[in-house]
Parts: C-alpha cells; sequence; structure tokens
C-alpha cells in the first residue's frame, strides 16, 4: 500500500511538472516575435560560374529567409559597444563602420582587414543574453567568406567559458576546431545565427579571406540581445 501510494504521488508530481513546462513554453511563445532586421539592397544577381567552391557550400537561394523569431523586447547590442580587431592596423575610426548601421555594398561601407585567419572583437560592456547575430563580410560580388566562426567567452581573452556559436571551418585551417556549419554565399541578407540565449559579454567573429581576395572584409555586425539576468 505504501509503495503504491508513493506511486501515486510520483506520478501527480510529474504530471504537475509536465504540465508546468507545457505552460512555460507556451507562454515562452507567445512572447516571441519576428526579428526585425533591417536589409540593404540587393549588389548582384546569379552566381558567377568561375569560383572554386568546396563541397560544402550551400547553395545561392533566390527565396527570401524565412524570418526568425526571438523573445519581444531586444535590442541591437553591438551598436555602440567596444570594438577591437587582431589586424592592429585596423584604426578604431575603420572599425566604428561595423556598427554604424550603414550595411550597403559601396566600398565606403566596407572595412579591409589583413590576410590570414583575423577577427572583430565585441565587448558588450556586460553579460548579456545572445538570440540572434548577423553579419555581413561585403555583399557587392557572390563570394564565399572562408572559416567564418562566431564565439562567446565571458573574458577579453578568450580563455574563460568560451562557446563556439558558429563554424564553417570544416578543415579547421584556423586552428579552433572543426566547423559542423556550411560556407554561404554573401548576399545582402547577410549570415544570420540562432545564438539560443547564451549568456556571454564577449564576441568575437573570425574569418579568413574569401574566394574572391585573401584580405578579410566586414561591413556590419549586429548582436540582438537583452541584459542577463
Amino acid at each position: 500500500m505504501n509503495t503504491t501510494l508513493k506511486s501515486i504521488k510520483l506520478g501527480l508530481l510529474i504530471t504537475s511538472l509536465t504540465v508546468a513546462a507545457s505552460a512555460l513554453a507556451a507562454d515562452n511563445a507567445a512572447n516571441q516575435v519576428a526579428l526585425d532586421l533591417k536589409l540593404p539592397a540587393p549588389a548582384f544577381k546569379g552566381t558567377p560560374k568561375d569560383i572554386q567552391l568546396s563541397a560544402y557550400v550551400e547553395p545561392l537561394s533566390d527565396k527570401p529567409r524565412p524570418p526568425m523569431m526571438v523573445p519581444a523586447g531586444l535590442k541591437n547590442l553591438a551598436k555602440g559597444a567596444k570594438l577591437t580587431a587582431s589586424d592592429k592596423n585596423t584604426t578604431a575610426s575603420s572599425l566604428e563602420k561595423v556598427t554604424d548601421g550603414d550595411k550597403e555594398a559601396s566600398d565606403q561601407s566596407i572595412i579591409f582587414m589583413r590576410k590570414g585567419t583575423q577577427f572583430i572583437q565585441v565587448d558588450l560592456g556586460a553579460p548579456a543574453e545572445i538570440f540572434a547575430i548577423a553579419i555581413w563580410h561585403a555583399h557587392n560580388s557572390a563570394k564565399v567568406y572562408r572559416d567564418v566562426i562566431v564565439q562567446v567567452a565571458d573574458d577579453q581573452d578568450f580563455l574563460e567559458n568560451v562557446r563556439t556559436i558558429f563554424n564553417n571551418d570544416q578543415d579547421n585551417t584556423s586552428g579552433l576546431g572543426v566547423g559542423t556549419n556550411k560556407e554561404y554565399f554573401e548576399t545582402h541578407e547577410g549570415k544570420l545565427i540562432d545564438a539560443k540565449g547564451v549568456k556571454a559579454r564577449f564576441v568575437r567573429f573570425y574569418s579568413k579571406g574569401s574566394t574572391e581576395s585573401a584580405l578579410n572584409e566586414y561591413t556590419e555586425i549586429e548582436i540582438h540581445g537583452r541584459p542577463a539576468k
């Protein structure tokens, strides 16, 4: 009888927890909205046939990207954040272009960094919950960037609690681990990454040239999130 009573109580507890979890999931879904991402004008159509591509490049789609659902009330935390770069020739004034809101395909909107694996680092100033990350390298022509890697960490030297949000370096030429994401064509839509609410203060954006040039190019970075609870 005692064992039966315990089983009944356990069953009621599990049911209660399941109902609570379902209610929380429904509440979270009700508070989700489509991410409001402002896109620049398209700069090219079609794919040049002379580009040498790897076997793991996503086909260039001619359809609009589906909206990403995120919690309501997020802000672009990259705007006004402190920016640094691995390429010490990159000045503070040029880095400001990466978060100035100008995503157009003109040369004036793009910053250029030296060849090899380079990164731009964003200091959000305090830990934040990050739900969506958007990157525009340069979409003035159809090209594929190499070793696109996004990592977050709790310290500026990326030694504490480092987590990889995106990595398409499938042969590990940048030495940050073997990536499982696919390479992709740069377009006016940029690359939109689901960060799933990861908590971090620092974000790094890596790349290693493109199918067009050994130089690294960046037009705009957005980090959509909110202060960590």
